[in-house]
């Protein structure tokens, strides 16, 4: 353009505008707040002001609820405790060296008040009135290395106090104790040095330093060790257990229990007195009493202390009343299981005797047979030269709505009485060249002596074919036994994740003895909020005299005796599940079935728990179907499942193994309540696995799987697999040794192995009360691995 000419300045410029999305992403957002915090701000307007004080004055109201809300929460629960003449504070002294004397502890303690604790026992009660501090307590002694005593006294309690020595360190039947206690669940928590150790001043500050670190990791809340070599923490070690709110054990929510003071036993009626602690109590709800178990009410009276009268200092005595007594309506029974001869038309295997009469019946002349016409039959296309039977492990593609499961050698009567009922038309089997032109090929057996050093030499092959977790589930079939009798009960899946399994099928008999609930969380709602509203309950804080119904004399010589009250259904036993982790100091070998003790709320359980996956996002999966683990190991989350009574809310569990010092167990496992899921079904699998002999392309001749050829027939409809991807069925048989040609999806190669997966729903063991001090693992109960 020349200098001077004329310029239009640009009047259609088209400026789009930016593209706003009512519905922005995630990281959109983020980036658009730049770590700012949404703010309500208030309105233009006249009424902005009064909104912004608004908002400031609900605030300030909040905040003082709050504040009146753990006021009031602090004053009732120390209304249990207030006065002398209250409810004493249970105060349970656990020494963890042998060098500590519980007595000790308390009588240094009680020293601080200038109060003697000459009586106190070494293994017992005693009582001391804190003047100082407006309250009483309530001492339980424990001696050293008494396991599961300490386990019931800690259950009990409001405060554990921890006796540590200064100069013997804690040896490992005290660190286990204290991880139990750890799952167990623990109240507040008090750590002292015990007075009968040595205590160099000049070190003291050292030796505490270290003993609060070993004390945290346990306990992480403690910030400090009392010292009862010093009267000033003799002091504090008595107010920290005399003042403040004890802190709540999560398992005992809504839950009643005592610390028997006294104990008496007539004609088979326990009598146990004491100050009743918790929520409050109804007469009509069954009692656990540990190492014994759950017994019916039958009176409760009262149990005042006596009387103090003026002047003479002199004590009277107060006539007890009678309290409350059961409903025989409403009052729980102690039927905890089913009666299977009560129960009719329950799923078991047909006794000898039935199947006789059957046979008998269908040989029987005066039943007729059907009308012609009036049995429909279905037209199943099977591959030629197929039996009937194995016509029924097949299933149908274009059918989706059939069980995809493959019926195992025990449903073979069923599988034949449905074969009946259908007329079998021969399908040829369109085989490809390669496989046509191998078909005709001549195959020799190997001599007996040969094919014995050949089978030798690859179940001894090096690799660590032991080892359950770098081979899991493989075990080798035996050559002497048929292995569709040896496996009669397993099943082929076409797949685990997603094939349906029918819970309701062939049940053990034990199985219709438990009690299914059809809305386990509605049920314990509907319990926890009648516990709440029962008329003629007692209240916590009420001295009282609980008579319970044929109960063993030997309860009464238990010291320290504590009971505990049972929510309604609590008493029935059905299938519970739990999820554990291995302990990691514990290095033993954790199989399924092994007779460990299970402590769960106030019980103390004998069983043989079956271990088995843990499906995340609600523990159910697709088909509720999870694998059977063999071993529980380190690192990884497993589902426990026991035949037990039922328990209600996220309660913790421990896992522990005796051995030859019945005080002395091992920590095997931990965890929590899952569900009570009856349904579950629990699959063990094994894989058989071969050796490719000579391969061609996608076609192997298979040996070491089967060692005759009618397990391969019976075997034929179940998928293959390879180690190395390949997927692959049975062709046909080749001799008489249990070779057998094989055809999969691709190339195979000759160091691969070729397996097949077998499944079969396995059952949890009956469990029992454990005892205490006489409870012994029996290993002759616990079924054998297949």
């Amino acid at each position: 353009m020349t200098e001077g000419a004329h310029h239009h300045r640009a009047t259609l410029k088209q400026q789009n505008k930016s593209f706003k999305s009512r519905h922005a992403s995630k990281g959109a957002l983020k980036d658009r707040a730049k770590g700012k915090i949404a703010r309500d701000s208030p309105k233009a307007g006249s009424n902005a002001g009064v909104t912004a004080a608004q908002n400031r004055l609900n605030r300030r109201n909040h905040a003082k609820q709050t504040q009146t809300k753990k006021r009031s929460e602090i004053v009732s629960a120390n209304r249990l405790f207030n006065g002398v003449d209250g409810a004493p504070r249970i105060v349970t002294v656990v020494p963890l060296c042998p060098d500590i004397s519980s007595r000790s502890i308390v009588a240094s303690i009680a020293a601080s008040l200038d109060v003697s604790a000459e009586d106190c026992p070494e293994n017992g009660i005693w009582r001391m009135r804190a003047d100082r501090f407006k309250t009483s307590l309530q001492f339980r002694t424990l001696p050293y290395r008494s396991f599961y005593a300490t386990l019931d006294a800690c259950k009990v309690a409001d405060y554990v106090v921890f006796a540590i020595s200064s100069t013997v360190e804690v040896d490992d039947w005290a660190d286990t104790l204290l991880r139990s206690l750890q799952s167990q669940g623990l109240p507040e928590v008090v750590t002292v040095v015990s007075p009968d150790s040595e205590l160099d001043p000049k070190q003291r500050t050292g030796v505490l330093k270290s003993l609060l670190s070993f004390v945290q990791y346990f306990v992480p809340s403690q910030s400090r060790v009392y010292d009862l070599h010093v009267p000033s923490d003799q002091l504090n070690a008595l107010r920290a257990v005399s003042e403040g709110k004890p802190s709540d054990v999560r398992w005992r929510d809504g839950r009643s229990w005592v610390l028997s003071e006294k104990t008496e036993w007539e004609e088979g009626i326990l009598k146990v007195t004491g100050v009743l602690r918790g929520a409050s109590f109804s007469a009509n709800r069954l009692m656990h009493v540990p190492n014994f178990g759950d017994f019916q009410v039958s009176k409760i009276f009262s149990a005042p202390l006596p009387k103090p009268q003026r002047g003479n200092g002199a004590t009277m005595d107060v006539e007890p009343a009678l309290i409350s007594e059961p409903d025989p309506e409403d009052a729980d029974s102690l039927v905890s299981s089913n009666d299977p001869e009560d129960l009719e038309n329950e799923q078991t295997w047909p006794t000898e005797d039935e199947m006789s009469g059957a046979q008998e019946a269908a040989e029987d002349p005066s039943i007729p047979d059907a009308m012609p016409g009036t049995t429909p039959k279905a037209v199943k296309k099977i591959p030629k030269g197929m039996s009937e039977y194995q016509a029924a492990w097949i299933v149908e593609e274009s059918d989706e709505e059939d069980d995809e499961n493959n019926v195992s050698g025990a449903d073979n009567d069923n599988a034949e009485d449905d074969e009946e009922m259908e007329e079998m038309v021969d399908m040829p089997v369109e085989d490809t060249t390669e496989m046509e032109s191998e078909r005709h090929v001549a195959f020799k057996d190997l001599d007996l002596e040969e094919e014995a050093e050949q089978l030798e030499k690859w179940r001894n092959r090096k690799r660590e074919e032991e080892d359950d977790t770098a081979f899991p589930d493989e075990i080798d079939t035996p050559a002497d036994v048929a292995a569709r009798e040896r496996f009669a009960r397993y099943r082929g899946m076409r797949s685990f994740r997603t094939s349906p399994w029918d819970p309701y099928e062939n049940l053990p008999r034990d199985y219709a003895r438990i009690f299914q609930f059809e809305d386990f969380k509605r049920t314990e709602r509907m319990v926890r909020r009648r516990a709440e509203q029962v008329p003629n309950s007692v209240e916590p804080g009420t001295r009282v005299t609980i008579h319970l119904k044929d109960v063993p004399q030997e309860a009464a010589q238990a010291t320290g005796l504590s009971v505990f009250s049972l929510f309604q259904h609590e008493h029935k036993v059905t299938a519970l599940n739990f999820t554990v982790q291995r302990n990691t100091e514990y290095d033993g070998s954790v199989r399924s079935k092994d007779p460990l003790i299970l402590c769960v709320g106030p019980r103390r359980l004998a069983v043989n728990p079956q271990y088995s996956q843990h499906t995340r996002g609600g523990g159910k999966g697709t088909n509720n179907v999870h694998k059977y683990e063999r071993y529980l190991r380190h690192g990884v989350t497993s589902v426990a499942t026991v035949y037990g009574p039922v328990t209600y809310g996220h309660q913790s569990c421990t896992l522990l193994r005796e051995g030859k010092d019945p005080q002395a167990p091992s920590l095997v496992a931990y965890g929590s309540f899952l569900n009570t899921d009856t349904t579950r079904v629990i699959a063990k699998r094994i894989i058989l696995s071969g050796h490719p002999f000579k391969v061609h392309k996608k076609t192997a001749t298979i040996r070491y799987m089967f060692f005759n050829s009618e397990d391969i027939h019976y075997f034929k409809p179940i998928q293959l697999y390879t180690k190395y991807g390949r997927v692959g069925h049975i062709k046909e048989s080749l001799g008489t040794h249990g070779y057998f040609k094989a055809y999969f999806d691709g190339p195979i190669n000759q160091m691969d192995t070729v397996c097949m997966s077998l499944y079969k729903r396995v059952f949890p063991k009956w469990s029992s009360l454990a005892r205490q001090a006489n409870h012994q693992d029996t290993t002759e109960d616990v079924m054998m691995e297949d």
